[in-house]
């Protein structure tokens, strides 16, 4: 089990990136509610785990040109094409689809890549914001819409092993294929392992697809409200680095301090000393500056005392767009050794 292990901070300081429809207690009909969550007294807003993976999907279109499965709607239940050697979003971000009795059973794939959703890490003032519509002849049309100032966290995670890597056997989440794609697998070089059960992608693909998944974090675009609510989702603090163990080992080190985010230099620390044995590479934190600029000379004692003191691994101290570039080309020679 070897897995990329991500954190990010996502600022969002006038935005409405996630919308649970009209709000039904509100004193107008049409007033739209933020997507959160009551944690004790607080109020938590969220972008779900499903709006996040769509913003990754339609970036990794957007820059580095992946054709996306199409999606195919059968009365009303909608699948995606459930061809991981066509399509790299289908390897990726897994798929469901049943395929009938005559041909098989139903294919599934769990994604490689997961993600939680992107939760505010401190409680929130959520503003009402009142307009009218009123470029029109006779009364003006009110509406109101939640918006709310914050910074949102998320973790994510992603199974190097299983990218590229298919199974046909007759079990759920591990009958990825069937012996239906034998033209597909060939026709991509794919190697075939434990008696036609297990069929894998060559290095150069696998490593294409996991790299480029990492590469497109500087560059996601998207959320809701984007018209009114222009906010750069893409992260602007980032770590990163790959275990060989399942636990996101990164999940607690952002913090509420007395009502404001802050980075928990401590905890971060604390987790890279005791998990050394299990990370495999080195550790790359990314940091945007102008964002939570009174942490940089914490993370970098840090950085210095961790050099320091492990023997097997380093931790590199970059910008955003350095981090996961560095990073890009860890992931690709996971695939060459």
């Amino acid at each position: 089990m070897n897995n990329v292990n991500g954190f990010i901070l996502v600022d969002a300081p006038a935005s409405a990136l996630n919308n649970a429809g009209p709000d039904v207690g509100a004193k107008t009909e049409n007033t739209i509610a933020v997507k959160k969550i009551r944690r004790g007294r607080g109020e938590y807003v969220y972008v779900s785990g499903q709006a996040f993976r769509y913003w990754v999907r339609s970036s990794l279109k957007n820059i580095f040109g992946w054709e996306l499965s199409p999606i195919e709607r059968d009365s009303k239940i909608a699948f995606t094409a459930a061809n991981p050697f066509k399509y790299p979003d289908d390897d990726m971000f897994g798929y469901m689809k049943a395929i009938g009795k005559k041909s098989g059973s139903t294919l599934t794939r769990v994604s490689p890549f997961k993600c939680s959703p992107l939760i505010s890490v401190t409680p929130v003032n959520i503003v009402n914001d009142f307009g009218v519509m009123a470029r029109h002849e006779g009364d003006p049309v009110p509406y109101e819409h939640e918006f709310y100032s914050t910074v949102l966290k998320g973790i994510f995670s992603l199974d190097l092993d299983s990218v590229g890597r298919f199974s046909s056997v007759n079990k759920t989440g591990y009958m990825n294929i069937t012996e239906a794609y034998k033209e597909e697998w060939e026709a991509h070089n794919c190697t075939v392992e434990e008696d036609g059960k297990v069929v894998t992608l060559p290095a150069e693909v696998r490593a294409k697809r996991a790299s480029e998944l990492i590469g497109v974090l500087p560059y996601i675009f998207g959320g809701a409200k984007q018209t009114f609510h222009l906010t750069d989702v893409s992260p602007k603090f980032i770590v990163l680095a790959i275990l060989n163990c399942g636990n996101n080992i990164f999940m607690n080190i952002a913090v509420d301090d007395r009502g404001e985010a802050a980075i928990n230099v401590k905890a971060l620390k604390e987790v890279i000393l005791d998990y050394q044995e299990n990370i495999i590479s080195d550790v790359y934190i990314g940091k945007r500056e102008g964002f939570m600029d009174e942490y940089n000379e914490d993370l970098r004692q840090m950085t210095d005392e961790l050099n320091r003191t492990l023997s097997n691994i380093k931790v590199h101290l970059l910008t955003v767009n350095e981090a996961v570039s560095e990073f890009q080309q860890v992931v690709s020679g996971f695939y060459k050794r």
